[in-house]
């Protein structure tokens, strides 16, 4: 399921100039860039944007960014980053409303699939929403950012770009302040090439804190791994973690769209079954059990979405339309399937209900978004 990679144009997108205008005092003088090698002496704010994005030359690492929305005219704004990642859904405010919200975001090199280019350095905003209004923008390092450190493959990562995008890439904008979203997903890798690769899961080790999360959805690509192999891989990576001190969660893999005549997803090919006869979501559940691990059910979940939606209705959740494609997801497709997983996360009591957000990035309904960040969360 490797692709080559797409080069990512970031279309740009039409800022009120009048929301530009309330520039924080400490923000109106532009401090020297700091060095690459240490975070910034003061924080970063509204003289480090255009009217469409903001750069802040800092140096890898986690940063809490508090953003203030709003203008003199009704408003509807989002913010994305990095490698096209999902950061803030679509906020509504009222005419002469100011709405402060705040989430955490990680700053890396490579900053999408851990195997493709190394991307700009610094932190990279874009200000979007179908009618954007940004009044102030803080960027300062995160002291005690937790961190979800995602590994998995295409259905995960930080596609790179358009109409591709992996349900890693958009959970994000469903947290707070204080969670970071570390995608370390990577396109075409198994269990097998996933552990064997120093980029992959020699980088991940390194970067496990005591408590954080390690979310491991691996599968698409096991075609060729017999029953004990994955079994056995999905054993080193649990115990790996827990070495480190952080937690792992089993997460099964999102259903293929792949209908059956009846309506129905009972095929290997929708459940993930490879040519072997392993049935990929019953190992990851039997060793989630096994070693006392919380497992996020996203092929039953998927399932019952896709069942849901009927054929036509659910190609809208994938890239049939476009590629014909019934593996890979749309950005909608990928923001609801995040949704499940941040579901799935709360309910467990991995996250606390209070850092995490409602809502599609749509707009459908964050205007009634939960979030700490109207008090800065």
């Amino acid at each position: 399921m490797r692709r080559a990679a797409v080069t990512t144009l970031v279309a740009a997108v039409t800022l009120a100039v009048g929301a530009l205008t309330a520039v924080p005092a400490q923000a109106r003088t532009q401090a020297p860039a700091p060095a690459r090698d240490q975070a910034p002496e003061r924080p970063a704010g509204m003289a480090d944007c255009t009217a469409t994005a903001c750069h802040f030359d800092v140096p890898p690492g986690t940063y809490d960014v508090r953003v203030l929305l709003g203008g003199e005219d009704a408003a509807r704004t989002a913010v994305s980053g990095e490698s096209r990642r999902a950061l803030l859904p679509e906020t509504v405010t009222a005419a002469g409303e100011r709405v402060a919200r705040g989430f955490t975001v990680d700053v890396r090199t490579p900053e999408g699939e851990p195997t493709g280019p190394d991307g700009s350095p610094g932190l990279d905003l874009v200000i979007g929403g179908s009618a954007p209004a940004l009044a102030g923008i803080r960027v300062t390092p995160a002291r005690h950012a937790r961190q979800i450190i995602l590994v998995g493959d295409s259905t995960v990562c930080d596609q790179p770009g358009e109409p591709y995008s992996g349900w890693g890439q958009r959970l994000p904008q469903y947290l707070g302040k204080g969670l970071s979203v570390a995608n370390h997903a990577d396109s075409g890798d198994s269990t097998v090439s996933y552990l064997a690769d120093q980029r992959l899961w020699g980088t991940v080790r390194t970067r496990i804190r005591p408590g954080d999360l390690v979310l491991v959805q691996l599968a698409h690509n096991d075609k060729t791994t017999d029953g004990a192999t994955y079994r056995a891989n999905l054993e080193t990576l649990v115990a790996g973690v827990r070495e480190r001190g952080g937690r792992p969660v089993l997460v099964t893999p999102v259903v293929r769209r792949w209908f059956n005549a009846d309506g129905t997803l009972n095929n290997g090919t929708a459940l993930l079954v490879n040519g072997l006869g392993v049935d990929h979501p019953a190992v990851v559940r039997s060793v989630a059990a096994a070693r006392d691990v919380p497992l996020i059910d996203l092929t039953a979940k998927t399932k019952a979405l896709v069942e849901s939606l009927g054929v036509e209705g659910s190609k809208e959740l994938y890239l049939y339309n476009e590629r014909r494609d019934n593996t890979h997801t749309s950005a909608y497709g990928a923001t609801v399937y995040a949704g499940l997983v941040r579901d799935g996360l709360v309910a467990q009591r991995l996250v606390p209900p209070g850092k995490v957000r409602a809502g599609l990035s749509s707009g459908a309904d964050s205007a009634s978004a939960t979030d700490a960040g109207r008090n800065g969360g």
